[in-house]
Order: structure tokens, then C-alpha cells, then sequence
């Protein structure tokens, strides 16, 4: 551990000491002396500004805000920003992750669930875990095996594994101290077979609270929180009722079985699929209203004709949901997307701010899910206060202003009318995991937004789930980039990403700024009037926090969707960001990617100061190189071929076969020469401890033969196109590496 020079730098133990004393001061006197007889780390949290220089928890306070006090970088020298210093990570998978700062050590989890602990100050390595995730495990969650962040309580840091595992460590040392199994044994029998972790833990009141994901392949989503100390399960709240309304024993039987079950079909895929409805991001402990608020995500299947009979709103799918935090036992619900039917999560980040609404001052919720309108609540009893669409949307004309509840077009309603629908926001939504920020200089809560539409239409012949694979209930060939030339140029044209700078209590937008693609990261906002953002097309930017000017610019080498946080070691402020382009961009704008002149990760986290000097190194920017493909394939079988690719492949290996820079672009692969040479990929299951998994309990030989001479198509249609974006180039590396190299 790096200690700091100045005497004004005070171990943690020491400002909680003081946060301790000024509490009598603070609004949150009463709950601030209880949480600091349940232990020092939540104390600190609430009073977070007292001690800045640490970033404590994911959103730097319960409140998720993603603010900090730090000024020593602002307007007037931001240009003057250099970094300060890089880590170069083990993967080249997407990193999603918000590192946590405490006195001088930064903890940063990575893809792959791994741990690492820098010197805050230089980067230096002092100690990394890795929980050694089986590589099989990786086609078993919808985007990657990213990791969002690690939790920390009283010298222990805490952190969820892609496999389901949650683990504790010795802060100072990296020794474990404890692993739970997060998924109850009766969650993985039966018909539901995907969860897994890849959410920030939160911590609270001495307890460790986790979600999970899997509903595009079949979960029922649950929060679990478990003792810090010993790993002991304190509760668990399912978000959807079990098929037969029966008691789980556990703290969400009472609101299931009366106010969610009868929302419900009887009959539909639920039964078989789970329902979904799991918290894969946003958990949040609220020390105002003393309650924990559960961000709840989408339906399984997503089809809500095939899901639940085209009946029913579905709870709690698509809500924010609040319990107790000692027992979990439900006090609130609001649904913000009813009858989800358009991948419309919830799990957006859940920030609370304290906002004059008529004129009184009250304490609330502001969201800004997936379906594109930011809502207000009533923090301690859900009640709706206000909401107003945040970007363009056309599957809803606005939302009743007593209720909250969606006026919906009826062409919207794509399930039941059967007809396919062009919707906007799409299923990445208007917002995604992609952390917001809130300034209280400037009362704008700043939205990191986009525009991707989305092509919904009827899985043809009825719902037949898939092993393996994504089951949504929609025709698979439909939902990627159009082949035909004029739809792909006006898909194109519709692709935006922006910051919105919107204003909670007026419900309007301040300021946007255009990002001519959609290429959001998350943001944080600092005392020094910032917002620091870093984008997937590869820059990391600073902007004035009060009308969007850009200040400063750096190219990371790598496209960034990890939130920044801002912190200080030995006296200085630095900014860091972890870097790595994943997640679920490779499926939907793998080849929007290629055009913005880049394709290659480089996975690191990297930190700037004022007075920096550090370079990144020399880079190959031009990814897989084309190898021209054997020149014939069968086209009889390539059709089917095209289904399967984009029901097994398409997720990790890009749409179309075209792949983004992350993992192999399969066009290239030396393995499509040769029928058995990919047959042991992707039937046998050479490449599984890479996290390339083996499919030949869920195709025939047949099948991914098929598979194989798609790609052979592909490789053949697109070949010149590559060669020819590379001619004048001087980059391209003398023996790049070609194929199915696990990355």
C-alpha cells in the first residue's frame, strides 16, 4: 500500500472517526450512527465527501450519483490532462467494470471475474485473484464475460463470479476469506439453465447483495443478500412467481403468490423458461429511506405472446421494486414497462437526489430505463411523481400522468398483431448499462443515450426454445443489420448516441451532445464542473459539466464503455477508466464498428493526472487480417446456415459473421477450410477451456456443417471489401495472428 506524503491525508479509519463526530450535524444523524454501529464502511459511504479522495462503493455513494467533490482537475485545466499511467489487463474481452479507490489501493475487477489490486498512484501490481471461471461458462450469459465492479466493507473486498459464485477477499493481501454459491439448488434444476454474475456487488448494513443474469436463455431472476462477515444468506426476493404458486420459502413468497402470480398466464413459456425478470445491474441501499431498491430486467422469453399468453402485466418484470434491508420483505413496487415485450429492462441505474417538486423539497428516485422515458418517484413509497421521454421513441405516445403507465402505439404491440415492427428505442434501449451522473452544481442529471433500432417480429412456426442459445421468441434472422442496401442505409442513418443533459424538475433536456454514433460509455461528474465520458469508437473526453464544450480529448486505442471515477492518491486527483470494447455491442454493432476505421481491443485500465507522462504503446489497429477462403461452399444449405449463425454464433462472433475486434472473426478462421477441423471446434469442443463452448448436444453434424458453409459465404462476399479497407494502410502487422485464436 502506497502511503500518502501529506499530513492531510488521513487513513480511512481516521475520517470515520471524524465522520463520526460530525455526524450530529449531518441530515442523516439518526441513520448515520446506526450504520456505524454495523460497521465503519457504511458510515463512510453516506459521508463520502468528508473523505473524497476514496471511491467506496459503485456509484462513489448510496446515492449512485456519481458525483465527486474533486476540483484540482477542472474547466480551466483539463486540457492540460496527461496519463498518468496504464495496466495492461489478461483479456481482451470487454471490461465494464468501476474500480473502487480506498487509501491509495485501487481494486478493479476485469472479464473473467478477475481481481486486481493497483497502487492507485503508479499502477503497480500488488496483488490479482482469479477465481478461475470455467472457460464452457462463457455462452451461458447473453454479452460477454464482462464484470461491473467490486463491493468493499470494512477491509474486505467482495465480488461476483460469470459461474454464479460471490467471493470475499482480504483486501490488503488478496487472500480469500469466503465463496458462496449465489444460485439456490433448486434454481438449476428443472427446465431453466442460464445464470450467471456479471453485476457490481452493493454493500450495506454488513450485508453483501448480488443479482444475476440469464433470461435470454431461460432464468428466473432473484437478489440474494448474504452475511459480509461469514457469507451466510441473510434473504432472497425472486422477481417473478414460480410456475405454480407455491411457497420458495424465502422473503418474496408473500408479495408473489398475492399481488404478482395473478399478472400472469397459467399456461405460456414462462412456465418452462422461468419468466426472467433478473437484476443483472442496478441493487441499490438508500440509507434515507432505509430501503434497498431491486432494478428489475426483461421477460424470458422476450415474446409476451409466447411468454404469457399475450395476457397480463407481468410483475415484477420491468420495475423498481423496494424491501426491507435487513429482511428483504417487499414495501413497494412501480412497473415501469408493462408486459414487456421489446427487451425493455429495468436495471438501469437507480440514482436518488433530493428535488423540489411543487415547490417542496422531496426526497426521490430518478430512472432512466432502457425504454427511453426518465421517471420521478417517491423514494420512500414509489409513488409516481413525474416522466417525460429522454430520447425519440415510437412505441408509446407518453405516459398517463396519474399512473406512470405507458400509453403504447398499437403497432408497437408486434406480438399480437404478427406483423414485424421497426422499433425505436430497440432492445439496447434509450439508455443502457452505461452509469449516468448527476451534479448538484448544476442540478442536471447527465444520460449517456442512444438510438439503435431493433427489427421485432414472431418467431416463425411458434416459440421452440433452442439449447445453447438465445430463446427471445423472435425471428432470429430478422434481428440484425438488414441485408438489403436501401433498409441498411436508413438503419444507418437512424443510429445515434448522445449525452443528454436533462433537467430532473423540469423534465426537459438542457443540453445534448452529439456523438455521431452510437458509441456511449458511462460518465462521472466532479466538483472541477466535469463530465468525463470515455466512447466505444475508441476516445475518452472531458466535457464542461454546464453546456457540453469538449475540453479534452485522448485516444485510449480501444473503445471504452466502463464508467470513469475520479479519486486522489498521495495529493493528486486522477481520473480513471477501465478500457475494453465487448459486451453486447459485438453482436449488434460489430460491423458498425468496422467502419469507424477500427477493430482491435486492447484491454487495460489507464489513469490520468495533470502532470503526467505516460505513453501507451505501439498498436496493430487492423484486427483479424483477411486470408482469401476457399472459393466454393453450397448454397442450398446456407440459408439454414444464416439461422443457425445467428442463434449460436452471432452473440460472441458478430452479426452476419461479421466479428467486431473482440473475439475471432470466423471468416478468417484457418478452422471453415475444413469440415472436421471446425466440426472439433465447434462440435467437440477444442476450444472450450478458452470459452469457446462445444455444440454438439444442441446441433448434429449436419447442422453445423451448414453453419461452416454460411461463414464460407460470407467469407467469400466480404473478402475484397476488407482487403481493399486495408491497402493503404502501414499498419498491418508482418505475421498477424489468423483464426480461431481464444482471446
Amino acid at each position: 500500500m502506497t502511503r500518502p506524503a501529506s499530513a492531510k491525508r488521513h487513513s480511512l479509519l481516521g475520517i470515520l472517526a471524524a465522520g463520526t463526530i460530525c455526524a450530529a450535524a449531518s441530515p442523516y444523524m439518526a441513520v448515520s450512527a446506526h450504520a456505524a454501529s454495523q460497521g465503519d464502511t457504511g458510515d463512510a459511504i453516506i459521508h463520502a465527501d468528508e473523505h473524497s479522495e476514496n471511491w467506496l462503493s459503485y456509484g462513489r455513494t448510496y446515492t449512485e450519483q456519481r458525483y465527486s467533490p474533486l476540483d484540482e482537475i477542472n474547466r480551466s485545466n483539463v486540457g492540460n490532462l496527461k496519463l498518468a499511467w496504464y495496466f495492461d489487463l489478461d483479456t481482451n474481452r470487454g471490461q465494464e467494470g468501476t474500480p473502487l479507490v480506498v487509501d491509495g489501493i485501487l481494486y478493479a475487477t476485469t472479464n473473467w471475474s478477475k481481481m486486481k489490486a493497483l497502487d492507485a498512484a503508479t499502477g503497480k501490481l500488488l496483488w490479482e485473484y482469479d477465481p478461475k471461471v470455467p472457460g464452457n461458462i462463457a455462452d451461458k450469459g447473453c454479452c460477454d464475460t464482462v464484470n461491473r465492479g467490486p463491493g468493499y466493507w470494512n477491509g474486505k473486498v467482495f465480488f461476483g463470479t460469470f459461474d454464479g459464485r460471490l467471493v470475499a477477499l482480504d483486501a490488503k493481501t488478496g487472500k480469500k476469506v469466503w465463496e458462496v454459491n449465489t444460485i439456490p439448488a433448486e434454481a438449476s434444476l428443472g427446465k431453466q439453465r442460464s445464470y450467471t454474475v456479471d453485476g457490481a456487488v452493493r454493500v450495506a448494513k454488513g450485508m453483501v447483495m448480488i443479482g444475476n443474469g440469464g433470461a435470454e436463455f431461460g432464468a428466473r431472476g432473484f437478489v440474494s443478500a448474504f452475511d459480509a462477515e461469514t457469507g451466510k444468506l441473510k434473504w432472497r426476493f425472486y422477481t417473478v412467481p414460480n410456475s405454480k404458486n407455491e411457497p420458495d420459502h424465502a422473503a418474496s413468497d408473500k408479495a408473489l403468490m398475492t399481488k404478482a402470480y395473478r399478472t400472469w398466464s397459467p399456461d405460456g413459456a414462462w412456465v418452462r423458461q422461468g419468466g426472467g425478470g433478473t437484476v443483472w445491474d442496478s441493487l441499490v441501499y438508500d440509507p434515507v429511506a432505509d430501503l434497498v431498491y431491486l432494478a428489475v430486467g426483461n421477460g424470458s422469453p422476450w415474446n409476451y405472446k409466447y411468454r404469457s399468453d399475450g395476457m397480463g402485466s407481468n410483475l415484477f418484470l420491468g420495475s423498481i421494486v423496494a424491501l426491507k434491508p435487513e429482511t428483504g420483505e417487499y414495501v413497494w413496487h412501480f412497473q415501469e414497462t408493462p408486459m414487456d415485450e421489446w427487451d425493455y429492462t429495468s436495471v438501469q441505474q437507480i440514482m436518488t437526489l433530493d428535488l423540489p417538486v411543487n415547490g417542496e423539497k422531496r426526497h426521490v428516485i430518478v430512472h432512466a430505463p432502457k425504454n427511453g422515458f426518465f421517471y420521478v418517484l417517491d423514494a420512500k413509497t414509489g409513488e409516481f411523481i413525474s416522466g417525460k421521454n429522454y430520447v425519440y421513441m415510437n412505441w408509446a405516445d407518453g405516459l398517463d400522468p396519474l399512473s406512470g403507465r405507458p400509453i403504447y402505439k398499437p403497432e408497437a404491440l408486434w406480438p399480437l398483431t404478427g406483423k414485424e415492427w421497426y422499433g425505436i428505442p430497440g432492445d439496447l434501449g434509450g439508455h443502457n448499462f452505461a452509469a449516468m451522473a448527476y451534479s448538484p452544481k448544476t442540478g442536471l442529471v447527465y444520460i449517456p443515450a442512444q438510438q439503435v433500432p431493433f427489427v421485432y417480429k414472431n418467431q416463425v412456426g411458434g416459440f421452440k426454445p433452442h439449447p445453447d442459445s438465445w430463446n427471445l421468441g423472435l425471428d432470429m434472422n430478422k434481428v440484425g443489420l438488414p441485408d438489403n442496401a436501401e433498409a441498411r442505409t436508413a438503419f444507418m442513418k437512424d443510429l445515434k448516441g448522445m449525452i443528454v443533459a436533462w433537467d430532473p424538475e423540469k423534465q426537459q433536456a438542457a443540453w445534448t451532445v452529439d456523438h455521431k454514433g452510437p458509441w456511449n460509455g458511462g460518465l462521472v461528474a466532479t466538483g472541477g464542473d466535469l463530465l468525463f465520458q470515455g466512447l466505444a469508437n475508441g476516445e475518452f473526453h472531458a466535457y464542461d459539466a454546464t453546456n457540453g464544450a469538449d475540453l479534452f480529448k485522448f485516444d485510449a486505442q480501444s473503445g471504452i464503455i466502463a464508467p470513469p471515477i475520479t479519486y486522489k492518491a498521495n495529493g493528486k486527483q486522477y481520473v480513471a477508466v477501465e478500457v475494453g470494447w465487448g459486451g453486447i455491442y459485438p453482436f449488434f454493432l460489430g460491423g458498425i464498428a468496422r467502419t469507424s476505421g477500427w477493430t482491435v481491443n486492447h484491454s487495460r485500465v489507464i489513469a490520468f493526472s495533470l502532470d503526467g507522462k505516460a505513453v501507451l504503446p505501439p498498436q496493430n489497429d487492423k484486427g483479424f487480417l483477411p486470408v482469401k477462403p476457399p472459393a466454393n461452399y453450397d448454397t442450398k444449405v446456407t440459408d439454414n446456415g444464416y439461422f443457425l449463425f445467428q442463434t449460436y454464433c452471432a452473440a460472441c462472433h458478430g452479426d452476419n459473421a461479421e466479428g467486431a475486434g473482440v473475439l475471432p472473426d470466423l471468416r478468417w478462421s484457418g478452422a471453415i477450410r475444413h469440415q472436421d477441423a471446425f466440426y472439433n471446434v465447434a462440435g467437440r469442443g477444442a476450444l472450450t477451456a478458452y470459452g469457446m463452448d462445444r455444440f454438439d448436444t444442441s446441433m448434429n453434424p449436419k447442422q453445423i456443417e451448414d453453419i461452416r458453409q454460411f461463414i464460407l459465404k460470407r467469407a467469400n462476399e466480404t473478402y475484397q471489401r476488407e482487403v481493399d479497407a486495408r491497402k493503404n494502410s502501414s499498419e498491418i502487422p508482418a505475421n498477424p495472428t489468423i483464426g480461431l485464436t481464444p482471446q
